[in-house]
């Protein structure tokens, strides 16, 4: 059973990483590619701006980078870096079923806010660029070169007041952030009448021939700290401000599992029993995804892309740990390894039929979270009906724990074996309870701290418990209450059961109790036989005595039919 186990954990990570896509450009912040006026709109990216001195002369962040093409555009296209408050109208109005309502519907509030040197001279904001720039030059909406960053063609510098709901006050100066959004469209203003028209639309509103497949390459950075001043600040350079930090949580978690494996690996090479050995492949799968997310994280740090498939083959080694984790609590619940060897193959299948689609509805939920989920909205992965599936089924499984749990202690009397399995049953009981309340109280939380609330809890929690579980299956304590073979408490455990059973407990319990004889011992000299042993016993206990006689000769040779039975377990 426990070679076809390994092979089913195996299959499903296989099929999971082969089926795992790799993360949109959205999630980067160094993103180059293809745009097709075809295409007529494509987000290239969300990124969370902050500042901790709202009032200081350093702005929020910048974008930058180049935007160039070597097709003819006889009218340019149009990219937009929006907040949050101009850009909901924006993205919703993309959808429309004319491409040219859908243009005039996408810059109605825009047009008369953002600044256009010859439309609106009087905008204050500066949401727009017209692209592609000309080969080697600056756009042509850069109306201060002072500001561009040495090698590009176009710079945002994110400087504008926060509105009042998107200012976190955390700290003194309070802390101001948002999600900002990089698009391109394919919509262009007409100078003449400064109405916005869709890009396929040129042919019928000008005589000048245009390819309606015209294409342009970008090269854009969003980072928020100035790239001359990224050297002080490697950590966070190139992170969005709902990300920083992550690196350095990632790296202390990892420390803790290099000391914690070890430990492991020399606990399980004294405990040849399957229990320990499937505790320890979740702990490797654990430590492989903290790794491997761990590396896509220094290399993020280091270009703004980081390794996107190292990330999604940690997350689906960091489900697997997880699952296969609440399968060892559910088998030692069910007395696996504590009053028992083996399973019975019922008990096997039943097992099995629940546990394997939840691991696979839990790795559909990754996916889901990962390509269904629109980038642009706030939620979660525990915001979706997935996301709610598996936090119902995880509670079911914690009510399956604790009915499993009480039914092994109901048949247990050895007191080592009771207080392991309350041990178990009050840390498990948290592990398992703990992520339906943090999802819960998420909601209540900033989209700028929830990630990295959900990240850190969920890694502690998780963390927490392989430590414990590590300690109670460490070999000098597990010999005393679990079936291990191969240690040398083997065969010891079965002893102590017999000691603790109840006919034995209650007769302890009895002698202990009973009144003690009156003993009297005393010297004789005159016959010289020196000393003399008298028992004086009062003559109303002489019947008790009689029956205390008979009930330990009938308990003597009820000890002897019960050794003779367990005489297999001692052998």
């Amino acid at each position: 059973m426990i070679g076809a186990r390994k092979m089913l954990l195996l299959g499903v990570l296989l099929v999971s990483l082969a089926l795992a896509p790799q993360p949109p450009a959205a999630q980067a912040t160094h993103i180059s590619g293809r745009f097709q006026t075809a295409d007529f709109f494509q987000l290239l990216a969300k990124f969370g701006f902050n500042k901790a001195e709202p009032q200081g002369r350093n702005p929020f962040g910048y974008i930058y980078g180049n935007i160039s093409s070597r097709d003819g555009f006889p009218v340019p296209l149009t990219l937009a870096v929006l907040d949050r408050s101009t850009f909901g109208a924006f993205y919703g109005n993309r959808s429309r079923r004319s491409r040219e309502a859908a243009c005039a519907g996408m810059f109605a509030r825009l047009q008369h806010v953002a600044y256009d040197a010859r439309c609106n001279p009087r905008g204050k904001r500066d949401f727009l660029r017209h692209v592609p720039c000309p080969e080697g030059q600056l756009c042509s909406d850069e109306d201060a070169p002072g500001n561009v960053i040495v090698g590009s063609q176009f710079t945002y510098v994110i400087n504008l007041e926060a509105e009042p709901s998107l200012t976190l006050i955390l700290a003194n100066p309070p802390l101001i952030c948002r999600f900002w959004y990089l698009s391109l469209v394919a919509c262009y203003q007409n100078q003449s009448t400064c109405q916005w028209h869709a890009h396929e639309s040129l042919p019928r509103w000008s005589n000048l021939s245009s390819r309606l497949l015209n294409s342009l390459t970008y090269d854009i950075h969003l980072v928020n700290i100035h790239p001359n001043n990224s050297a002080a600040h490697p950590l966070t350079y190139q992170f969005p401000y709902d990300q920083q930090n992550l690196l350095e949580m990632y790296l202390v978690f990892l420390l803790v599992y290099v000391v914690l494996l070890p430990m492991q690996i020399y606990a399980v090479r004294r405990q040849k029993h399957p229990v320990t050995r499937l505790f320890t492949l979740s702990l490797l799968s654990e430590f492989v995804s903290l790794a491997l997310i761990t590396g896509h994280l220094i290399r993020f740090a280091a270009n703004g892309v980081g390794e996107p498939r190292l990330q999604a083959a940690g997350d689906v080694l960091d489900i697997l740990s997880r699952t296969s984790f609440m399968l060892i609590l559910l088998l030692l619940a069910k007395g696996w390894a504590v009053t028992r060897q083996q399973i019975s193959r019922t008990g096997w299948i039943i097992l099995m039929s629940i546990w394997v689609p939840y691991c696979a509805f839990h790795v559909f939920l990754y996916i889901w979270d990962r390509t269904e989920v629109d980038v642009v909205s706030d939620i979660d992965e525990y915001q979706t009906w997935p996301g709610w599936i598996v936090l119902v089924l995880r509670t079911s499984f914690m009510m399956w724990f604790l009915y499993e749990l009480r039914n092994t202690m109901k048949y247990e009397h050895s007191t080592k074996k009771l207080d392991f399995l309350l041990h178990l049953g009050a840390s498990s009981l948290v592990w398992f309870i703990y992520l339906p309340i943090v999802a819960i109280v998420a909601l209540q939380v900033s989209p700028m701290w929830r990630y990295k609330l959900l990240q850190g809890i969920t890694n502690s929690a998780d963390c927490m418990a392989y430590c414990v579980m590590t300690g109670l299956l460490w070999p000098h304590r597990a010999g005393q209450y679990l079936l291990l073979a191969g240690t040398k408490y083997a065969g010891m455990d079965e002893l102590d059961e017999f000691n603790e059973a109840p006919h034995i407990v209650r007769e302890r319990e009895r002698r202990r109790n009973s009144p003690p004889d009156d003993i009297s011992i005393g010297t004789s000299t005159s016959t010289g036989r020196g000393m003399v042993l008298s028992t004086s016993i009062p003559h109303s206990l002489n019947g008790d005595a009689c029956n205390d006689l008979l009930e330990a000769e009938d308990l003597d040779a009820e000890l002897l039919t019960d050794l003779n039975k367990n005489s297999h377990i001692v052998a």
